[in-house]
């Protein structure tokens, strides 16, 4: 086997490879290339330790995440090298896991992971309330308490009012149903692999074999479930490479816990800490200026970044009229500055704390005729209604498929009660067959009154006549007779206000069509198309080239990724920092988010603020965030002063733009 090369990593990247003689934190400052590590220690660990590619986990936290590193090491690692090893997110190892393990927690093999909008339905007949907002909550209280893995019981015992006795009820009810369903939730992915470890000795010491060695990315992100898992996958040795930056924790709201990197020095003792400072992504004046916002916060570490790209240009701060002067000034900034500079418009990111900000800064690129693309859009296979036929397509294709027979079999209603899938999903468990097996079985039927079991059967037996069908009948008048057995059209009116209803009526109506062209074009049956479908809905934005837009972005989803020119906007308070978290542990976590915002940009960095901004339909008057006073003013140079705030900046722009066309035009 060839050695890697390491020759073109620093001496702290060459030394984090080859440790391996206990357990190893590399605290990686943004841009330090880190990715570059973990790839290629997974090779060194190969080609010069001897150690089976099948017995290493690369663990993740996205899908995209995940994709990268493994086209990575396969280019470091050709052939069958690579062969077997896991590069996988922590929801991907622990759904693995549970495949092989599920007899051993009263599981079938094939039992079903519900999406969060499955779970929610599921709480809403629980909790018997439609609102969406309540909803949430209770979900998110659940997560945090299966995050942290308190069973219904403890958390009904730490109750300390009576929302959170309900919530720890309904957490109860919710559990006997998922079990009933022979169904697990996204955290059950992490909560039950450490129970089932926990409890059976023998199938941890079955993992630990299997997998010997562990490295793990973004470690600053970790839940308490997910540092159980990895805990008790590496044993007592410690054997193991973290990754991570607790000046990039940024997702405590989602119940990462930034202590997990305290836990790591605590519970081994021999912790090795190397640090990873060298940006190789910014200019200098950059890195000074989120080196000195983030040194205000208490850090468990103290490191600095520094990058040998020069100094750079200085950070630009303008301050604005309002919020919309803020999105035309930036809009008219982008369009003189790529003119000029003969750039892409892909160079360019608008990053804002919050949603709602982008609204001013599309209809600004709008009206400069500037593509955008905007992060975090909800994907058309998302969409409810897109959910609801996709549930009828994969039922018909695969009757084993429980949440998809769930959502088909009560969207719309049609008279399968809770009551009766409860007593069916506690019949499949304890058989480990499907639910639409179950249903024709002879000892389940007896058990069940005829007013319950006959919507059950017309349910199953109108699946069946479809499917039967399916093999061979033209895709299209298939799925129009389905949308009208079921009545869809009319439910969704009765269901919903009637803007909300044409809308997704709409949507179907363009999936359906799209199907039946689809169908005809590739002469494709229902059952190939159902496969079609899921392939794309699972690769679905892996685009081989990126379009050549502006990106438009929250500062969360921002993390990660880089641009030539970065837009930080809205920096005022109440806004970045947010107006719940303004002291405390919560003002930390804003900070860390400025500091990611920041070390975003590789050449230039402008940041905006506003004088006023409209908010609940009045204008109010707008402080700079306190963030601002942080960065070493020699570093920035300031435009929009107060007394020319009142549109000198945006003609200015305007000025500039024009001299240029005007110049070149000659």
């Amino acid at each position: 086997m060839t050695a890697p090369n390491l020759s073109d990593l620093n001496p702290q990247q060459r030394e984090a490879v080859k440790y391996l003689d206990g357990p190893l934190l590399v605290l990686a400052g943004a841009g330090s290339g880190k990715t570059r590590v973990i790839t290629r220690k997974i090779a060194y660990l190969v080609t010069e330790c001897g150690i089976d590619a099948r017995h290493i986990a690369a663990i993740t936290f996205t899908n995209k995440a995940a994709r990268e590193m493994r086209e990575r090491v396969g280019e470091l690692l050709p052939g069958k090298q690579g062969k077997g090893l896991t590069v996988s997110t922590f929801h991907s190892l622990g759904l693995q896991i549970l495949r092989h393990e599920a007899r051993r927690i009263g599981y079938k093999p094939r039992f079903s992971v519900l999406d969060a909008a499955d779970a929610q339905q599921i709480l809403s007949d629980i909790l018997k309330t439609t609102d969406k907002s309540s909803l949430r909550q209770a979900a998110a209280v659940v997560s945090n308490w299966k995050n942290a893995l308190l069973p219904p019981g403890a958390a009904l015992k730490a109750a300390g009012d009576e929302v959170e006795r309900q919530y720890a009820a309904a957490y109860q009810a919710y559990q006997d149903t998922l079990r009933a369903y022979q169904a697990m939730d996204f955290d059950d992915l992490i909560r039950l692999p450490v129970q089932l470890f926990q409890e059976h000795p023998e199938a941890l010491s079955t993992w630990q074999g299997r997998l010997r060695y562990l490295l793990v990315d973004e470690y600053q992100d970790t839940n308490g479930a997910q540092y159980a898992m990895m805990k008790l996958l590496a044993g007592p040795a410690g054997r193991f490479t973290a990754v991570g930056d607790d000046d990039q924790a940024i997702y405590a709201w989602r119940g990462a816990d930034v202590e997990n990197l305290r836990r790591l020095g605590q519970d081994y003792p021999a912790l090795k800490i190397i640090p990873l400072t060298q940006n190789y992504r910014s200019s200098q004046r950059i890195l000074a200026a989120a080196n000195s916002v983030i040194r205000n916060n208490p850090r468990l570490h103290e490191k600095n970044l520094w990058s040998e790209h020069g100094l750079g240009d200085h950070i630009e701060l303008v301050q604005c009229r309002d919020d919309r002067h803020e999105a035309e000034t930036v809009a008219l900034r982008i369009s003189a500055h790529k003119f000029e500079y003969r750039t892409r418009f892909a160079d360019y990111a608008i990053l804002y704390r919050g949603n709602h900000q982008a609204r001013l800064f599309e209809e600004a690129l709008r009206e400069a005729k500037i593509p955008y693309v905007l992060s975090g859009g909800q994907s058309f296979f998302d969409k409810a209604e897109i959910k609801d036929l996709s549930a009828y397509m994969r039922l018909i294709a695969n009757p084993d498929d429980d949440p998809a027979f769930i959502r088909a079999a009560t969207t719309p209603k049609r008279g399968v009660g809770v009551a009766t899938l409860e007593k069916l999903g506690d019949h499949a468990g304890q058989r480990h067959i499907s639910l639409f097996t179950a249903a024709f079985e002879s000892g389940f039927q007896a058990h069940l009154p005829p007013r319950q079991l006959e919507p059950l059967l017309t349910f199953c037996d109108f699946i069946s006549r479809i499917a039967e069908r399916a093999e061979k009948e033209a895709a299209g008048k298939l799925l129009e007779e389905l949308l009208a057995a079921i009545h869809y059209e009319e439910w969704l009116y009765d269901s919903e206000d009637e803007r909300a209803a044409r809308a997704k009526w709409a949507n179907v109506r363009e999936f359906v069509d799209w199907l039946t062209s689809k169908g005809e074009e590739d002469g494709k049956t229902l059952i190939e198309l159902t496969q079609t479908i899921t392939l794309m809905n699972l690769l679905e934005g892996r685009k081989d080239e990126a379009p050549d837009a502006v990106r438009l972005s929250t500062l969360h989803a921002a993390k990660g990724l880089e641009y030539p020119h970065v837009y930080l906007v809205g920096v005022e308070e109440e806004i970045l920092p947010h107006r719940e978290c303004l002291e405390g542990p919560r003002l930390e976590e804003e900070r860390r988010l400025m500091y990611v915002g920041i070390t975003r940009a590789r050449r230039g960095l402008v940041i905006t603020w506003c004088g006023k901004r409209k908010r609940g339909g009045e204008m109010v008057v707008c402080e700079p965030s306190r963030f601002l006073s942080e960065i070493d003013q020699n570093e920035i140079k300031r435009a929009g002063a107060p007394q020319t705030a009142g549109g000198d900046v945006r003609e200015e722009g305007r000025r500039r733009l024009s001299a240029l066309k005007a110049m070149l035009g000659k």
